[in-house]
């Protein structure tokens, strides 16, 4: 049996069908934003810049109107509930948050490294020729091509800079409905079937682009599993921020961190050479391999049991 620890009072049990009710607004919400991209171009629809974005803040939007809507927390509770505040043990969410931040970018560094020893990404940690490649071919014939390393190392330093600030704040939109709400709602179902429900929502939800060929390249239901996958596998991890600080700022930044450091293949990759996202990226199979281990290191030393009780116990 599960053991937490103690904490002042209970959260309020959220009634099955304000869950059910936010579920399918965030999702309908998201299919109805991304209409527009399915009638025009697709994901090079010039409008997609905007619309990507913006959908980030559906599950936000979807909350609000459960929220007022039905009610199911009362008012005074709302902030707490969803780990917004009060931020205490102060040390406590801090230190997670600072976890959640360059913990993302490692799981990410250590899914590339994994990715290059089995022979799923080719790349060139000296020379960048792969990126070198990529940033003459976006400079005017004959211009001089700046150090990859310079340019590199700019874009390295900027990870932490970007998760904490621009991607904290897009990923809010999504944090506040996933971990902030849907998971303590869950939590009374009990521990693992809230990570691994709140999970496979989140990666279901991203459908309507996913299936447009955003992060995999496929439009069919092979990229719709890859990406549940791994937001299985991420949102037991984001999920375990999020019980183990009772707030949902680790999350938010953890969040940021992977949209600032997805993208670090790109950097390292040989000239010349491709990968196969579903093998290679960060929320493909290395991904899910590096972040069941951490997991399973998180299960080893308890670390699951050690939270705060979000929902009384039906």
């Amino acid at each position: 049996m599960t053991t937490h620890e103690s904490t002042e009072t209970s959260a309020p049990v959220i009634p099955l069908r304000a869950i059910i009710a936010f579920i399918v607004l965030a999702m309908g919400l998201a299919w109805a934003l991304a209409l527009p991209l399915w009638l025009g171009d697709g994901l090079a629809t010039p409008l997609a810049v905007l619309l990507l974005p913006v959908l980030m803040y559906t599950p936000a939007v979807a909350l609000l109107i459960v929220l007022f809507g039905m009610r199911p927390i009362p008012k005074g509770q709302r902030l707490r509930f969803l780990g917004m505040w009060p931020l205490r043990p102060a040390k406590q969410v801090v230190w997670l948050c600072v976890i959640g931040l360059f913990g993302s970018v490692a799981v990410i560094v250590a899914a590339m490294l994994l990715s290059v020893a089995l022979g799923w990404l080719s790349a060139d940690f000296v020379g960048l020729s792969g990126f070198q490649q990529q940033v003459s071919a976006s400079l005017p014939a004959g211009a001089p091509v700046p150090s990859p390393w310079l340019l590199v190392g700019i874009q390295l330093a900027m990870v932490p800079v970007a998760a904490a600030t621009v991607n904290a704040v897009a990923a809010f939109g999504e944090e506040v409905g996933w971990r902030g709400f849907l998971v303590p709602a869950l939590r009374r179902y009990g521990t693992w079937p809230a990570l691994l429900i709140s999970g496979a929502i989140w990666g279901l939800w991203h459908s309507p682009i996913i299936l447009l060929g955003y992060n995999f390249g496929r439009t069919d239901i092979t990229g719709v599993l890859l990406m549940t996958g791994g937001c299985v596998v991420w949102g037991v991890l984001l999920g375990w921020l999020r019980l183990r600080s009772a707030s949902m700022w680790p999350a938010v930044f953890a969040h940021g961190a992977i949209n600032a450091s997805i993208g670090l293949p790109t950097l390292f990759i040989a000239a010349g050479a491709t990968f196969d996202p579903a093998l290679a990226y960060a929320l493909g199979v290395s991904g899910w391999i590096v972040g069941v281990v951490v997991i399973a290191v998180l299960l080893v030393t308890g670390q699951f049991r050690r939270q705060p009780e979000l929902a009384l116990r039906s």
